[in-house]
């Protein structure tokens, strides 16, 4: 049995949580340094618009669902408040924020992925 393609694109958010929570956490350790440039990653919308969705014949007369790789960009955010003297442009309270965010995506991926996988076992005992 394939995997269902809302599992495709839960892995796929996860992943690009994940390098979220990486650039964020990067922000935050650098929030002193001077000259720093905040970093964000691109919008998951922007990731899934890039993502090509193709039929592929596994087999002859068989089709199935896949979906190329996407690669997730990590580019300097333009600063939303005031530029720091040190030329620092993390600010603490909106990384907060973002990272509150993060947690609360994951957490809603992570709960329709359970509830999915129980449905598909549900449907499979019967």
């Amino acid at each position: 049995m394939d995997p269902v393609n809302l599992f495709d694109l839960a892995a796929q958010q996860a992943r690009w949580l994940s390098v979220r929570q990486t650039t964020i956490a990067g922000n935050v350790a650098n929030a002193n340094t001077p000259g720093y440039r905040a970093n964000d990653v691109e919008p998951f919308e922007q990731v899934l618009d890039r993502t090509r969705v193709a039929m592929t014949a596994t087999q002859a007369g068989h089709l199935g669902g896949g979906a190329t790789d996407a690669n997730y960009a990590v580019r300097q955010q333009e600063p939303d408040t005031a530029v720091l003297p040190s030329e620092n442009t993390v600010a603490l309270e909106s990384e907060l924020i973002k990272a509150g965010e993060v947690r609360r995506s994951f957490e809603l991926n992570t709960a329709i992925v359970k509830a999915f996988h129980r449905m598909v076992m549900l449907s499979s005992k019967a």
